[in-house]
């Protein structure tokens, strides 16, 4: 019976590392491998099947945005505009539908964003890409809209742009460069957090400062969170000082193997939200407190010391990556 308790416990184990590596947040999910490399040929597996049942398009990988995009764009008076007319512009993919109250709630703010970025004379376009169940309801939400659309009646490239993004939720706002590459997937995230718009076009910040609005992405994989007093002034700056040198050398080393970050960075001051997130993980008050948190496998890794140093941190992550760490359950 141990031989099988512990095997059970290795297969539960690889399944929760296979989860956070490829930031599964629903399932079904299926995603393609380049079985040479183990890199992500498509996140969005489902829709490849659907759309291509006979495998006419294997081995599905990427597509420019570019060429995906190829073709009409609308409007909400009707105007219909060439993809290329967003030579040069940055770009944002709008993943929205009426029927979802966050969209709406999202789309509101967005518009003003939209409407601040352009009075600034930034080059910047969005192209909404409908979920919405009927036409009609498309025409009615996309009246509220000042930007471009992916025409409804288009199935087959939303459903593109939808697996060329691994969509697995909305509202999704991604932004691109003028190239076409992502710049961030949490354009959402930015938006709600920079009402002025002054990082756009919001580069990913290596640190961030934990927020109800960036709170989200604690569920998105394992996560560094190092809690300070910010009733010290200045306090929640130098630990974002302290840990964004550690941060940056891991996104660098995951960068250069085209791999995600196996880990996000959070700096967590005194708020509602915080302690929320204290109860609910169970942890001390102490302050500062240094933690790794895996919501996915509800585990939890806590270094409470006196003073939290680089060479602390950077020995935590190691260890945390190495699998040197015994987890504490959430």
């Amino acid at each position: 019976m141990g031989i099988f308790k512990e095997l059970n416990n290795v297969i539960e184990k690889s399944k929760l590392k296979l989860w956070n590596k490829y930031r599964i947040s629903n399932i079904p999910s299926l995603i393609f491998l380049d079985a040479t490399s183990g890199k992500v040929v498509c996140r969005n597996g489902l829709l490849v099947i659907r759309d291509d049942p006979e495998g006419l398009e294997f081995p599905w990988g990427p597509k420019p945005f570019r060429e995906v995009i190829a073709g009409p764009l609308l409007r909400s008076n009707g105007q219909s505009l060439e993809s290329s007319s967003l030579e040069g512009s940055h770009v944002g993919v709008y993943f929205s539908a009426h029927w979802c109250p966050p969209c709406r709630s999202l789309t509101r703010v967005l518009v003003e964003s939209y409407r601040k970025i352009k009075e600034a004379g930034q080059k910047f376009e969005i192209i909404f890409v409908s979920a919405d169940r009927s036409e009609d309801s498309f025409k009615q939400y996309f009246s509220e809209m000042p930007w471009l659309a992916v025409p409804y009646t288009d199935e087959a490239r939303r459903s593109r742009l939808n697996r060329l993004y691994g969509i697995q939720g909305i509202p999704t706002l991604i932004v691109l460069d003028p190239q076409g590459e992502v710049i961030t997937r949490q354009g959402r995230v930015e938006v709600l957090n920079d009402e002025d718009c002054r990082g756009f076009p919001w580069h990913p910040k290596p640190v961030l400062e934990l927020s109800d609005s960036n709170a989200v992405q604690l569920n998105e994989g394992p996560c560094l969170v190092l809690f300070v007093d910010s009733e010290d002034d200045g306090e929640s700056e130098a630990a974002k000082q302290l840990i964004q040198p550690i941060a940056e050398k891991i996104i660098a080393k995951y960068k250069a193997k085209e791999e995600e970050a196996p880990l996000l960075f959070f700096v967590a001051g005194e708020d509602d939200m915080t302690d929320s997130l204290r109860d609910y993980t169970n942890l001390p008050e102490a302050a500062p407190l240094l933690t790794i948190l895996d919501m996915s496998a509800r585990a939890k890794y806590v270094m409470d010391v006196e003073e939290i140093t680089p060479a602390i941190v950077e020995a935590f992550v190691n260890d945390f990556l190495a699998e040197k760490l015994k987890p504490e359950p959430i």
